[in-house]
């Protein structure tokens, strides 16, 4: 299997958004149209700090990292915060979501990030895989939409 690891590029949109939608899908959550294209925007504008990886297998988009760099107030280097990855169901378990994160580790290590970090559900069963790169810390996660 040919996997190539990149930065999401205009030519991806199609795949990314169905891929975008499965990962809505698996979090029943409903995004709207505008917040998409927003996102999709902003992960393409080189002024944003929000980017995008994608894993390619064969020539197709088969999973996406998208990730916020953002400064801190405990540290002068950057902070990778992994917001979202997804990999297509019918490629799962053939290492993708491992190697986006890897890919990530070893872009923060080459650019000087402070830390990567990223939170989910207590029941994804990807955990398995995220318990491989680091600790789960005892933090509780409060959120208020406003």
């Amino acid at each position: 299997m040919d996997v190539v690891i990149r930065e999401i590029q205009a030519a991806d949109k199609a795949q990314w958004r169905t891929l975008w939608n499965g990962y809505n899908q698996f979090y029943a959550s409903t995004v709207s149209e505008a917040i998409t294209e927003k996102t999709w925007q902003r992960i393409l504008d080189e002024r944003s700090s929000i980017y995008g990886r994608v894993a390619v297998v064969n020539g197709d988009v088969q999973g996406f990292a998208h990730i916020v760099l953002h400064e801190g107030t405990w540290v002068i280097a950057p902070i990778c915060y992994l917001e979202d990855l997804f990999v297509a169901p019918e490629t799962r378990g053939r290492g993708l979501a491992r190697k986006l994160i890897q890919s990530l580790v070893d872009e923060g290590k080459a650019e000087g990030w402070s830390r990567l970090y990223w939170h989910t559900r207590e029941s994804n069963p990807a955990r398995k895989l995220y318990d491989q790169f680091t600790d789960v810390e005892d933090f509780v996660l409060y959120r208020m939409n406003l």
